[in-house]
């Protein structure tokens, strides 16, 4: 398919070199050696550049299309300039190179020179897909990194071609002469194995040195494209010479024109046979080391058959010993010296800037597949961790005895909140084969029929086996089918109908993943769901900024009429979605028993409210602030993850707006999306941003409640210092009856708790709560400004929206807050109450009188942000600029 689409190009593409190289040897006979160099050049520095250029300038202004349009405008006007250029030249047309009667010998030269172009062809591509695959270890999978190592490679046979120009006519022997650049060559590529090995410890000195500002990831950038010419420059500096050799020899030797198409093709199909080879036999077989080596001795063998086809060539010469001897010495010294170091491949260095994050681990499974380098090593405490190319991809406690990974949690909560919304699915899908946790958790339910897991790269599986009993289902169980293909192919080919499909590929900013985070895909996965069919898919949270997970919101909103997103951990989220209707009410207790239970159980999960304290926004309260944060939606034209991923790794920066609206002083999301949420359900030492709070909250509420002055042994690491400051000096102060002297300091307190707990418990306790704080304050409750204060915290206890409207406008209109926090809080308060009950005019005009003069020169907090676009939304009404957004 992709021949097809890009044939026409490619066959047109194909005739600028020989034709560009006999236009000017026309012009210039007397140099025709040093014409075809100079154009080899210009034709592949331009080529570099224009990977640079293409990748971090146009796709970004102008998208894919825009970048394959400008790319065809300058053909268009290449042409009419050529075409102009030539009407003008006053240079009269010149014939053809003379052709003579070729001799046998000539004849037998072009036929081994044709072999030399594409055995050198296919070793240099042989090197291409190596050195790409070693050096993603070390700079990243990203698909700027690709982009560097490209044109690195590109830079490299372009200087080739340079040096050579200027001395190819003057060589007396270029037979002799391009045997000796085979074999140097060769010895080259092999020396870039030790070179590769001293980049870890330069990433390691780059990443320490280095900070994390976009000033930071461009000097990255630059470092990054001076390691992968490191590596790259000497070796395809000698490949940059062996085009315009071999065509040199062959029109010395009275070819002809001809000549530079037949060496040009036979090059560009050693290549492509270079290419297949390497990804398809050589990696998975010989490993990246010794693919490099096998690509060298075809190069090596090749040289010294070319010096033995030199008709001047005598084996005693001295400069043919030196050279042999040293490329015999280094094959040797690489081959039996070098070695690649697992942990050393493994350590993710571009993200952990150090080689020794898992020195302790002990390695189980390394293996260099087709699309990545897989290892399954085990920690010293017991867990099992799957990586790709030095990043970690899932992790299990091995040791059903220890506590659940991190990781568990996502992967379990992946598998059963589906069929939570889906109780009675029969089909599933599941993209991206990972630990095989998911499909295991998937398989506990005997109702469903079959689990179709696509994973790309085979090595994934045969990794993931080390994973033993705790995912036995993925592998033993008949129900389960793991396909090796493509995630897009698999659904085009089978063309099956699922009814759940799971998407968990791996971190959008590894090349090509983003695809799978795009509008055009999930346009096309919705082809493939049942009527009420369910799609889940994972986004991660960290080495990620909001805007780049507002991009992929943006993507799925259109093609998905309800959705609702929840927190798994700290750093993962998984989104729900139907593509018709509305999701319902989940079936917790569907979940909550058998198989699938026990798996919930053993990370925690132990009851519906565990699970609805993960929950976050829904797709209608997502809808406005979406459209209202003027970031593109992720497209497969117009690849906005793709293009700033990479960054955000870099930077290690995280999308914070999910866990931010769970972090609300006010009770933003249970009163946006009205989930009901038993607090005092929520099982104790959760792990996400909302059950820790829950947490934290029980421990302040039973502090004040119980007039606990003293702290326990461990003070909950969830609570502000502040707010443990505040509990107790209004614990003591309920005991002690202080008196108006203080009021400030007890509004200031009971602020400062009512703000981190009222969110967090339900009405009946936060009353209790808001009782105590109120009999802490003796004779101040009779002050008005406290009283009203009261009132709106206990309209926030009883999520009333009209009484948090009324009350905290009324505290708006009449004395406005000079505290800046307090104030916040009474526009926050005021606009979601109004916002709660519909009415949105209200909270706009909450937003314009107050809330606009208030965040001039502030950032606006991402709950503020949700609050901000709903109340926006109203019959007629003005919307929400973007410069007061």
């Amino acid at each position: 398919a992709a021949s097809v689409l890009i044939l026409p190009q490619s066959i047109l593409l194909g005739m600028t070199f020989p034709l560009m190289s006999a236009g000017i040897i026309r012009r210039f006979p007397n140099t025709p050696g040093g014409s075809i160099a100079m154009l080899y050049f210009t034709n592949s520095i331009g080529a570099a550049i224009g990977v640079l250029v293409s990748g971090f300038l146009m796709i970004r202004m102008f998208g894919l299309p825009g970048t394959i349009m400008t790319a065809g405008f300058l053909n268009i006007l290449l042409a009419l300039t050529v075409w102009i250029l030539v009407r003008l030249d006053p240079e009269p047309e010149t014939e053809p190179l003379p052709l003579p009667n070729q001799a046998k010998s000539g004849g037998a030269l072009t036929t081994l020179f044709l072999m030399a172009a594409f055995i050198t062809g296919a070793a240099s591509f042989i090197y291409e897909i190596s050195w790409i695959r070693m050096l993603s270890l070390v700079l990243g999978a990203t698909t700027h990194s690709f982009e560097i190592m490209l044109s690195a490679f590109v830079t490299g046979l372009a200087f080739g071609g340079l040096w050579i120009k200027r001395r190819i006519d003057q060589i007396e022997d270029p037979v002799r002469f391009s045997g000796y650049v085979q074999l140097i060559m060769g010895s080259l590529a092999l020396l870039t194995i030790p070179i590769y090995i001293l980049t870890f410890d330069w990433i390691v000195l780059l990443r320490t040195a280095l900070g994390t500002n976009d000033t930071a990831f461009a000097g990255y950038t630059i470092a990054s494209h001076a390691i992968a010419l490191a590596v790259m420059l000497p070796t395809t500096f000698m490949a940059g010479m062996t085009l315009p050799l071999f065509t040199f020899v062959l029109l010395r030797k009275g070819s002809g024109e001809a000549s530079i198409g037949h060496i040009y093709a036979a090059n560009t199909i050693g290549a492509i046979v270079g290419v297949l080879f390497a990804v398809h036999v050589g990696l998975p077989a010989f490993g990246l080391k010794n693919l490099i080596v096998f690509g060298a001795m075809l190069d090596i063998v090749l040289g010294f058959f070319l010096l033995f086809r030199s008709a001047n060539m005598r084996w005693s010469n001295v400069r043919f010993a030196t050279t042999t001897g040293a490329a015999l010495i280094i094959c040797g010294i690489v081959v039996l010296g070098a070695d690649f170091d697992e942990r050393l491949l493994d350590s993710g260095v571009y993200r952990n800037k150090t080689v020794d994050i898992a020195k302790d681990d002990r390695w189980l499974f390394y293996r260099d597949g087709k699309t990545a380098s897989v290892s399954f090593r085990v920690d010293p405490d017991g867990i099992g961790i799957l990586s790709t190319n030095g990043k970690v991809d899932a992790s299990i406690q091995l040791d059903q005895d220890k506590p659940a990974s991190t990781d568990e949690l996502t992967m379990i909560l992946a598998a059963a909140i589906p069929m939570a919304y889906a109780p009675n699915a029969k089909t599933v899908a599941n993209i991206g084969l990972g630990s095989g946790q998911t499909a295991h958790v998937l398989l506990g339910n005997p109702d469903i029929d079959t689990v179709d897991t696509i994973e790309i790269e085979v090595e994934m599986v045969n990794a993931s086996r080390n994973f033993a009993q705790t995912v036995w289902r993925t592998y033993e169980d008949p129900r389960s089918k793991v396909h090796i293909e493509d995630a897009k192919t698999f659904f085009a080919l089978n063309q099956s109908i699922y009814d759940i499909i799971i998407a968990e590929p791996s971190n959008p900013w590894v090349s090509g993943v983003s695809s799978l985070f795009s509008q055009e895909f999930y346009s096309t996965v919705t082809d493939y769901l049942s009527d009420d069919g369910i799609f889940v898919q994972w986004i991660q949270a960290y080495e990620f900024t909001d805007e780049l997970a507002i991009s992929i919101l943006k993507a799925l909103s259109g093609s998905f009429a309800d959705y609702s997103i929840y927190i798994s951990n700290a750093s993962d989220i998984i989104l729900i979605a139907k593509k018709d209707g509305q999701l319902g009410e989940p079936n917790w207790n569907s979940i909550l028993q058998g198989e699938i239970g026990e798996s919930l159980a053993r990370v925690g999960i132990n009851n519906a409210a565990d699970l609805l304290v993960r929950q976050t926004a829904s797709r209608a309260v997502l809808i406005p602030y979406l459209e209202d944060s003027g970031i593109q939606a992720n497209s497969d034209y117009f690849p906005y993850v793709d293009l700033n991923a990479g960054k955000a790794m870099f930077a290690g920066s995280n999308a914070n707006m999910f866990s931010a609206w769970v972090l609300a002083s006010t009770p933003v999301l249970e009163m946006l999306t009205r989930s009901q949420l038993n607090y005092e359900d929520v099982s104790p030492r959760q792990v996400p941003h909302r059950a820790q709070l829950v947490d934290a909250t029980n421990w302040v509420f039973e502090k004040i409640t119980e007039s606990k002055i003293s702290d326990p042994p461990a003070i909950n690491a969830h609570v502000p210092f502040q707010t443990t400051y505040s509990a107790d000096w209004l614990v003591a102060s309920q005991l002690a009856c202080i008196g108006t002297s203080n009021s400030d300091r007890w509004a200031e307190s009971a602020f400062e708790v009512m703000s981190f707990t009222l969110s967090n418990l339900n009405p009946d306790r936060a009353e209790m709560l808001i009782n105590e704080i109120v009999e802490s304050g003796c004779e101040l409750v009779d002050d008005p400004a406290a009283t009203a204060w009261i009132n709106l915290y206990r309209a926030v206890a009883r999520r009333d929206g009209k009484a948090m409207y009324r009350t905290a406008r009324l505290m708006l209109d009449s004395s406005p807050e000079e505290d800046n926090t307090r104030l916040a809080y009474a526009i926050s308060a005021a606009m979601l109450g109004a916002v709660s009950v519909g009415r949105h005019r209200d909270a706009y005009d909450v937003w314009t009188e107050y809330g606009v003069d208030f965040y001039n020169g502030r950032t606006l907090p991402a709950h503020m942000k949700l609050i901000v676009s709903l109340s926006a939304r109203f019959e007629d009404g003005p919307r929400l600029s973007n410069a007061t957004h």
